[in-house]
């Protein structure tokens, strides 16, 4: 099925309702892509405030919990505002948001409690910005329309959850020999389920093809998708690879990008986080629990 008749399928379905067809929120998605984009130039520097969370403390494994319940402090604050936000539609959208809100919500809970139970302080939640500096309007809070407020959070939600999966992935190593890395896994598979379960509701494949961002997606994105394009693994060519008898079908590259997921670092992670990090303050300790 081409991506063009998944499109067309897709915007036969409750966006119908709208003002604006699904083409028409995309191209808006796209203008705002240019200005997160802008907002996405001093990455560096918006990374150093972030790393500042993020201080080595010695301990690998603390580390990588702290920056993954970084990761579900945005996510989680992000479902639930966009749940308050009525920019949703009722039925399967507003559905899937409700549910992956309760499990970022857990993953949360699981987090602190496993830092809090190894002896380590739980890093506090920063305050969010989920307009990018005024890049996006998600929520609506600025007018920009229900439609394209709801095309944003849709690709919010596809970049914050393909962040997650690929963060969890890159922090696996760190995680060795700890009681963590099995619930870290568990998670990690979680996630992937939400992103695959987002991007299908953007009318797009379940998972992500070469270092394509999809249809839609703000330019400022990117750096979620660069470096999905390996199609080396373990040190072989899985393109140039004699399969024999059951050849792959198709582009080689793209099927053997699409089998496998790749890891990034702590630091991209943060750095795409950072866009979207405020502060580092948090306001109160209750504020885990949100």
């Amino acid at each position: 099925m081409s991506i063009i008749k998944l499109l067309d399928e897709f915007s036969s379905e409750k966006l119908t309702t709208k003002s604006s067809s699904r083409r028409e929120m995309f191209s808006t998605l796209g203008s705002f892509g240019k200005k997160a984009a802008m907002a996405a130039v001093p990455f560096g520097l918006a990374s150093t405030k972030a790393n500042a969370m993020f201080q080595d403390s010695g301990n690998p494994a603390v580390d990588a919990l702290q920056l993954a319940l970084t990761l579900e402090y945005l996510e989680a604050e992000f479902y639930l505002k966009a749940l308050e936000s009525g920019v949703l539609p009722a039925g399967r959208p507003e559905t899937v948001y409700m549910q992956i809100s309760k499990h970022e919500s857990a993953h949360v809970d699981f987090l602190v409690a496993g830092l809090e139970g190894a002896g380590a302080t739980p890093v506090a939640k920063p305050n969010f910005d989920f307009t990018a500096g005024g890049a996006f309007d998600p929520f609506n809070d600025n007018g920009i329309g229900e439609a394209t407020a709801y095309a944003q959070l849709l690709a919010l939600a596809q970049a914050f959850e393909d962040t997650g999966v690929r963060a969890y992935k890159g922090q696996a190593a760190n995680l060795m020999g700890t009681a963590f890395l099995e619930p870290a896994l568990q998670i990690h598979s979680v996630e992937a389920r939400h992103a695959s379960e987002i991007r299908r509701i953007r009318g797009l494949e379940g998972w992500i093809t070469l270092n394509n961002r999809g249809e839609g997606m703000p330019e400022a994105t990117q750096a979620v998708y660069d470096g999905e394009e390996v199609t080396t693994q373990a040190g072989i060519d899985l393109v140039g690879y004699d399969y024999g008898d059951s050849p792959l079908v198709g582009d080689a590259a793209e099927a053997v990008s699409q089998a496998f997921d790749e890891p990034i670092t702590a630091e991209t992670a943060t750095a795409i986080a950072s866009l979207f990090i405020v502060s580092d303050d948090s306001d109160s300790d209750s504020d885990s629990d949100s």
